[in-house]
């Protein structure tokens, strides 16, 4: 296989994408961050296919865009590597195991029937204590500590965040915080840095890419009208808003898929399940809505399950794909940079709010339970434990002890 870089026009083969795209599927624990890791040492420093500063650059544009980071780089980099079709082998061969994986958990739940009091299940939800209380606790220190002002204000939206959720909960009530967040920060909040883009070759021109963003915003207001006709539509619908409202991270994808899950859906035991076993596999946390697709009761668990894998993804790849031709101007953007951070910190608080409900209200009822939920936040944090091993114990535990 070649091991220098492609240059401008050549395509890698497809074929080529797909099978080291499936290894890093099979083989890439540890969450988004760490997903970008194993990326850089595979396309830049093993392949080759890519420079650093083009790594760089797709990197910065997917952290920039709403959707599930890791995922959208490798659509990204599938794109200008292998085209449209090479876009389509990076992404299936990275999320199919996860897919796969998620979809028989969801069959086993279901087939098990009513599982609120299983001991194994009672230690995946403690474990997903562990893993967002985490999460909270490393994007607090990214996205809102801060000396002076800045961080006063970012700590501000952060827990008013939190506590406006926690009062009222739902769908939009998340969207409304949000918005607000953007625009207090883009009021009161210096620009987060910059952004070079030099290295970044978009390979779409910008009508091409105009069109996926009005796609994008199209299916975001559309979908809504089509929930009265059915189960299918309704699922859609909730399903491609969570994506196209994550900021921060795939832990972020919780609270939005909550408020339209459960408990239309399924119940809030089978989905707390879920997002424990989540952690668990390797790939993109956001699998675990092909797990929701499967689990629910309303249509076939087969049909739900890819419905909910495209939709889940499809927004945030129409963004990363068709914002790379304008993403030099727009990132260099005082004003946008200003309001993108205060979005995050109002995402802080989004996830904050869900450490506490449904996640802390759903599996913590006992004090053991309690002392197993902090044992294993110290193995993630101090320990340096890998988030599956942890969910897996917690889960044998729950199961000896349950």
């Amino acid at each position: 296989m070649t091991k220098t870089p492609y240059p401008e026009g050549v395509r890698v083969p497809v074929a080529d994408l797909f099978t080291t795209f499936l290894k890093l599927g099979l083989t890439s624990f540890g969450g988004p961050v760490a997903h970008l890791g194993f990326y850089r040492a595979e396309f830049v420093e093993r392949r080759k296919w890519l420079s650093d500063e083009q790594y760089a650059d797709t990197v910065a544009l997917a952290q920039f865009l709403p959707g599930p980071a890791s995922s959208q780089v490798g659509f990204a980099t599938g794109f200008m590597l292998g085209g449209w079709p090479g876009a389509l082998a990076a992404w299936t061969g990275f999320t199919l195991p996860s897919v796969l994986l998620m979809v028989a958990f969801a069959l086993l739940v279901t087939r098990l029937g009513d599982v609120g009091n299983a001991g194994w299940l009672t230690g995946l939800k403690i474990a997903a204590v562990a893993v967002v209380a985490q999460a909270v606790a490393g994007m607090w220190h990214t996205l809102v500590s801060a000396e002076g002002e800045p961080g006063r204000v970012k700590t501000a939206l952060a827990l008013g965040t939190a506590a406006f959720l926690l009062v009222w909960p739902g769908a939009w009530a998340q969207v409304l915080a949000l918005v607000l967040c953007g625009v207090t920060g883009w009021r009161f909040l210096p620009a987060a840095g910059t952004a070079k883009t030099a290295g970044l070759q978009a390979g779409i021109s910008r009508r091409s890419g105009l069109m996926l963003l009005v796609t994008f915003g199209v299916l975001l207001l559309g979908l809504p009208l089509l929930r009265p006709l059915g189960a299918e539509f309704a699922l859609a619908d909730t399903v491609y808003r969570a994506g196209a409202l994550v900021f921060g991270g795939g832990h972020v994808v919780l609270p939005l898929l909550q408020a339209g899950f459960v408990p239309q859906f399924l119940s809030a035991d089978t989905f707390i399940a879920g997002y424990g076993a989540a952690n668990a596999v390797p790939g993109p946390l956001f699998t675990f809505a092909s797990y929701l697709g499967a689990a629910q009761t309303s249509f076939s668990p087969l049909l739900g399950a890819l419905l909910a894998t495209v939709m889940i993804f499809l927004p945030g790849l129409l963004l990363m794909i068709g914002a790379l031709p304008f993403w030099s101007a727009l990132s260099g953007r005082p004003d946008t940079r200003r309001a993108l951070t205060g979005l995050n910190a109002g995402v802080v608080g989004l996830l904050l709010a869900a450490l506490y409900d449904p996640v802390f209200t759903s599996a913590i009822h006992t004090a053991p339970q309690l002392a197993l939920a902090l044992v294993a936040y110290a193995a993630l944090t101090a320990g340096k434990a890998p988030a599956w091993a942890v969910v897996v114990a917690c889960a044998v535990v729950g199961a000896v002890s349950g």
